[in-house]
């Protein structure tokens, strides 16, 4: 009973440990893990005929095994490293880009790195001083030179200043793929050094921004997820799409910023990236936000401005809703402005006569006057009230509560 339940554990971390791995990484891995398959149970060993072997390229033009030489691996441990080693870096840059990108990057990175891998045997081979040919003749397979671009790359993204070799020392992370490269070829038999020396070259010209034009722009992906002939693959929940990755084409990296081969490509990567930027108000704030504190900040000195600001703003609402727009409300308001400068006018004047001015001729009926009195005003006043209103009983009321005022 306790083997079976630690059986079941065990399946169920190795499937959630399978899920977490993005789209195009676990097709990679399922796709070289086949092909061994299928060589082994087949009997297939002409790894002659796929390999990538300079001398066939150059004489014979086999473009095809750029591209066939890092699907194919020569033994169950070869095929099990490097994809053990796929899985964490293929995923991390993967979740960065995208997977369509990523695919094309793969891509890029295969081509450029047999370039290299051609020009440095040629080189060799035919220099005047001591020709070497033993390079024209060497057969590479498998993906580990993608392998060791992936760990430049994805060591520039990362920004450290260390990496650690096994868990055994660090080592500076500008020196880490070499010292990889140092110790897998004194620990093994049977590797090629110029094969992971041209995959951490590619790494490094990728970083310093030489392959940017090359490299399209997010339209590009945008295409090519949304056509028909990708849709049962955008679906599925391992699908990393282009948008949801980073917002420019070209990877972020810490060394192309400072690099001067990558001046001529930075400024529309620059403009992509700061459109994304959150914007302040002020200009006046000369620092910077921190990319880890993501958002819109603000200083503690001008919470006073901006309550000052929002207040008149608020104001100037208020009296652009009260502005009339139709000609009636136009018309009305003019009347009212009309009828309270009079009012103000009339009580200012009953004052005055109140305050032993000149007397003004009676107007008011005695009825009129009578309703006043009612409401508890003396007659005197009542009369000069009436009389400065011109015999309007509301006018005469508010120059009376004026006088009590």
């Amino acid at each position: 009973m306790p083997n079976i339940v630690s059986e079941a554990g065990l399946q169920t971390r190795a499937g959630q440990w399978w899920d977490s791995i993005p789209f195009l990484t676990s097709a990679v891995v399922i796709v070289c893990g086949v092909i061994y398959l299928i060589c082994i149970l087949v009997g297939y060993d002409s790894f002659y005929e796929v390999c990538f072997l300079p001398e066939a390229i150059v004489s014979h033009f086999q473009v095809y095994r750029i591209y066939t030489s890092i699907i194919f691996h020569g033994s169950l441990l070869h095929v099990l490293f490097n994809m053990l080693a796929l899985v964490p870096l293929g995923s991390e840059l993967e979740r960065i880009m995208g997977s369509i990108r990523l695919l094309y990057t793969i891509i890029l990175l295969a081509t450029s790195n047999a370039i290299f891998h051609l020009i440095i045997a040629l080189v060799v081979a035919h220099n005047p001083f001591h020709p070497f040919e033993h390079l024209m003749n060497e057969c590479a397979i498998g993906f580990s030179g993608i392998l060791f671009s992936m760990i430049v790359i994805e060591t520039s993204l990362s920004g450290v200043q260390s990496r650690s070799v096994f868990g055994l020392f660090n080592v500076p992370a500008k020196w880490y793929a070499f010292i990889l490269l140092v110790v897998f070829q004194l620990l093994m038999t049977n590797v090629s050094l110029l094969g992971h020396l041209c995959g951490i070259l590619s790494g490094f010209a990728y970083t310093f921004g030489l392959f940017n034009f090359l490299i399209p722009g997010p339209s590009f992906y945008t295409a090519i997820e949304s056509s028909s002939w990708l849709a049962s693959c955008v679906r599925r929940p391992k699908f990393i799409l282009c948008s949801g990755g980073n917002p420019s084409a070209y990877t972020p990296t810490y060394t192309a910023q400072n690099s001067p081969s990558s001046a001529l490509f930075s400024g529309n990567i620059w403009r992509n990236l700061s459109s994304w930027m959150p914007q302040r108000g002020t200009t006046a704030q000369p620092a910077q936000d921190d990319p880890r504190f993501p958002g819109r900040g603000r200083t503690l000195g001008s919470v006073q401005n901006t309550a000052v600001n929002s207040d008149s703003n608020l104001q100037a609402r208020l009296l652009d809703n009260s502005r009339p727009t139709s000609p009636s409300d136009i018309a009305a308001a003019g009347a009212g402005e009309r009828l309270s400068n009079e009012r103000q006018l009339q009580v200012s004047d009953a004052v005055a006569v109140g305050a032993g001015g000149y007397p003004l001729p009676q107007v008011a009926s005695e009825e009129q006057i009578q309703k006043l009195l009612s409401m508890g005003f003396e007659r005197t006043q009542v009369e000069v009230a009436i009389a400065a209103a011109d015999g309007d009983l509301n006018v005469a009321v508010e120059i009376l509560m004026s006088q009590q005022g």
